[in-house]
């Protein structure tokens, strides 16, 4: 089981903390361009975007791959 969460970039990192790293790295604006959602865009807080993710699925998947990838680009940047 250790060898399946060794491979999972979310392993370890909680929601709040995905939400605030994408948006101080895209910020509010163009977070919600690049995922359409209205607590991306219409008056935009940690605290609404998280209650919408936590019922919201199908948000929550888009949210984390658009978290992996942007680590993914971060790494290879370094």
């Amino acid at each position: 089981m250790s060898e399946k969460q060794a491979n999972n970039p979310l392993h370890g990192v909680t929601l709040e903390q995905i939400v605030k790293s994408l948006v101080e790295y895209y910020g509010w604006e163009e977070l919600g361009q690049r995922i359409d959602i209205r607590c991306f865009n219409s008056d935009p807080s940690v605290k609404s975007s998280l209650k919408f993710l936590r019922k919201t699925p199908w948000a929550r998947t888009k949210v984390e791959e658009l978290y992996i990838a942007t680590q993914k680009s971060v790494w290879v940047k370094k």
